[in-house]
């Protein structure tokens, strides 16, 4: 492997661009943007060659998915056997345990994933190690326009958009949740990941209109200890779906791969 990280960026989106940019600019010692996958023409906005999926994996040693769950289902596994590695923020994929199993058994590229909105993950994985977490709870509260989902009735939606103060959307663990909020709850399955069990993790959605800020409250107890994270992002203006400090995160990851000293690990 090269001493620099050659990272195939996919997606041009709210987190592409800043993670993209970031890139450009070498701001992550150790890595550099090689090329950008995106399904739209980017013409001059893309401050590298916009190539296929195909010719990324032969220019990059690293793929940095930007782009949804989509991305990991159809390519995950084609990227990992050609030898790169795939960093993830899009862990709502991962509900599908079939999916998430190939990803962490195909080889000889390794995946990564990046904890995104929430912190904590790194302690909920220690405390894993010891035994199994006896109650593990994740409320997310965000503006309900951002919440709104093709299978919703009339009622439901209604009920979010006449809405005057917190209105739970819906509840349910780590694996029924994301699949119906694919846009909005990532957190939740990167919460599973940490703990290792998708049933464990129990999820609200509220919906508020007062949420200026996107809130996800982790609550965990277990064999020793007890734990509560709590995080108040303001979202994303041009996607409010997404917290704004999710490309941050996945900076930071990238740090980390690309060998950068003084990380938490």
């Amino acid at each position: 492997m090269s001493a620099v990280r050659k990272a195939g960026l996919v997606g041009w989106g709210a987190i592409g661009r800043v993670v993209g940019t970031a890139l450009a600019r070498r701001e992550v010692p150790g890595a550099e943007l090689v090329c950008i996958v995106d399904n739209r023409p980017l013409g001059d906005a893309a401050p590298a060659p916009q190539v296929s999926f195909e010719e990324a994996l032969e220019r990059c040693d690293l793929i940095v998915e930007a782009a949804g769950q989509g991305v990991v289902r159809e390519w995950g596994e084609r990227v990992l056997a050609s030898g790169t590695d795939l960093l993830v923020a899009s862990t709502g994929a991962l509900t599908d345990e079939e999916l998430a199993k190939r990803l962490l058994n195909t080889g000889p590229g390794r995946v990564y994933f990046t904890g995104g909105a929430v912190g904590g993950l790194d302690l909920l994985q220690a405390v894993r190690a010891v035994g199994p977490l006896d109650e593990v709870r994740l409320t997310t509260t965000k503006l309900p326009s951002t919440l709104e989902q093709p299978w919703m009735d009339e009622e439901l939606l209604s009920r979010l958009r006449t809405a005057t103060g917190p209105v739970e959307v819906m509840a349910g663990t780590a694996r029924e949740i994301p699949v119906k909020f694919p846009r909005s709850t990532n957190v939740a399955a990167s919460v599973a990941l940490a703990v290792g069990d998708l049933d464990a993790v129990q999820v609200r959605v509220v919906a508020d209109p007062g949420a200026h800020r996107t809130r996800h409250v982790v609550e965990a107890s277990g064999p020793l200890g007890a734990y509560r994270f709590e995080v108040a992002h303001l979202p994303d203006p041009d996607n409010p779906a997404t917290s704004r400090v999710v490309p941050y995160a996945v900076l930071r990851s990238l740090a980390a791969l690309a060998g950068r000293g003084g990380q938490i690990l």
